[in-house]
This record gives structure tokens, sequence and C-alpha cells, in this order.
């Protein structure tokens, strides 16, 4: 068995394993797929009538040259235009309350054109999903929002915040939501659209492909970020850093290039 067939088979293997709520599944659960990403998405922000109209994975936001960049899990646009970011965190220094402020930013920049005033900036729902309870106390979901601290009133931004809690169960569409975020058999899902999706990822051979797809670019991307840690201690050749890497010299050199650019 060759080196690729090899880390196909563990691929394979490691699918089986997979939930909703892990990175490399998260990035196609929503893929193509409004109707889920409305239905999640009407269960954690308790809106029933909300329409998603727009939905995206693995949305780049760079609008400032030299700014950070992040990438979105999926980000949606409602009928009304409000934009939604949802992501999901497995660990709880993924879910530091200054990246949600980054996110909130971010998004702000996105959706503010030349020319457009200040009010025309659209409301924004940053949505954190995390593994365990980030802020332990046994609540299925954390509102985070701005305050007139003077006045006790809402300061009315525009700007929503949620952590959700991965850990909370029950008989509410939201604990039935999480369980079927933390289940790796469709088969054991409460919800058919959460199942359907996951059969498809995990059965139907398009699927399994566009997973084994997702898992290999997700290991080139850790492969890339350890060059590029070494590029920046500077202690290591380009060579040395394309062998301790397993990344091809061209590639390391193509990063260099763009770290001193």
């Amino acid at each position: 068995m060759t080196v690729t067939e090899q880390q196909h088979q563990e691929d394979l293997q490691r699918l089986r394993g997979l939930r909703p709520i892990d990175d490399d599944f998260m990035r196609c659960l929503f893929k193509d797929n409004i109707p889920l990403a409305e239905f999640v998405l009407r269960i954690i922000t308790d809106k029933q009538d909300l329409i998603i109209t727009d939905c995206e994975t693995q949305k780049d936001m760079k609008r400032l040259a030299g700014a950070r960049s992040i990438c979105l899990d999926a980000y949606g646009t409602d009928s009304t235009g409000k934009k939604y970011d949802l992501e999901v965190q497995r660990q709880d220094k993924g879910a530091d309350p200054h990246r949600a402020r980054y996110h909130s930013s971010v998004m702000d920049i996105e959706n503010l054109h030349s020319g457009q005033e200040f009010k025309e900036l659209p409301d924004t729902y940053i949505i954190f999903i995390i593994e365990k309870d980030f802020y332990g106390q046994g609540k299925a979901g954390y509102p985070i929002e701005r305050i007139n601290l003077a006045t006790g009133k809402s300061f009315e931004d525009g700007e929503h915040i949620l952590y959700v809690n991965g850990e909370y169960r029950g008989e509410s569409d939201m604990g039935k939501l999480m369980h079927d975020f933390n289940c790796t058999q469709a088969d054991d899902m409460n919800f058919e659209l959460m199942a359907e999706r996951t059969r498809y990822l995990k059965e139907n051979p398009k699927g399994v492909q566009e997973m084994c797809k997702v898992m290999e670019d997700m290991r080139n991307e850790s492969l890339k970020e350890a060059a590029k840690r070494m590029l920046a201690d500077g202690m290591l050749t380009l060579e040395k850093i394309a062998e301790y890497a397993g990344l091809p010299l061209d590639e390391v050199k193509k990063l260099n290039a763009e770290r001193t650019a």
C-alpha cells in the first residue's frame, strides 16, 4: 500500500468518528445547503420566521490590507439583510471574547461600502457553538449585548454575539440540536435535515469524496502553518523546513516569498 493509499484509508476511518461540531465536518455541513443553515439558525436564534437567502462556507474576509484575515465557518444573510457568522469551536481558547469582537468588527468592515451611512450597517450575529459549557452556568445559550450602563438600556448598535452550549441537552429543540451536533451516526440524530446531510457526507460516495478532500486540505493547511512558524523563527534553511514540514521545496519558497513581500 502506497503512502497516499494509506492516508486515504486513515481518512476514511477518521470520517466515521467525525461529528458536526468537528471543524472538518462543519466545512461541508452547510455547503450548498441553505435549508439546513436556515433550520439550525431558526433554532439557535429562536426566530421561527427567519428566512436565509444566502449561505457560504469557509468565507474569507480580508478587506483591509495588512489586517489579520478570518475564514468564517458559515456566513449567511437573511431576507432582511441581517448577517450571521456561525462558528464551531472545540476548545475554549477558540471562543475568546476578543475573537468574537474581531469577527464582529471584520463583518462590519465587509458590509459597509464607500459612501454609505453608518446607519446602513446591517445587524450582525456572531454565533459560537462551543463543545463545552463556556460559561459553566448550564444555560443553552449566552447572548451578549451592549448596554448603556448609565441608563441600563440596550445600546442598539445592531451587534449581537451568542455563545451556544454544546453540552446542553434536553427536550427543547436546542437540546436536541446540540445532541445532533455531537453525533457520529445519522441514525442517532433527532432532526432529519441533520441526519440526511450526515448520511450524504459519510455514506454517499460523492459526499465521502468531498469529506476526504476537506481533510486533505486541512492537513495541508496545518503543514503550511508549521512551515510558516519555522520560517518566522529563522533558524532553519528552506531545505530543512521543507523536509521537516513534509512540503515541496517550491511550496516553502513560495511561503517565504509571501512572508517577506
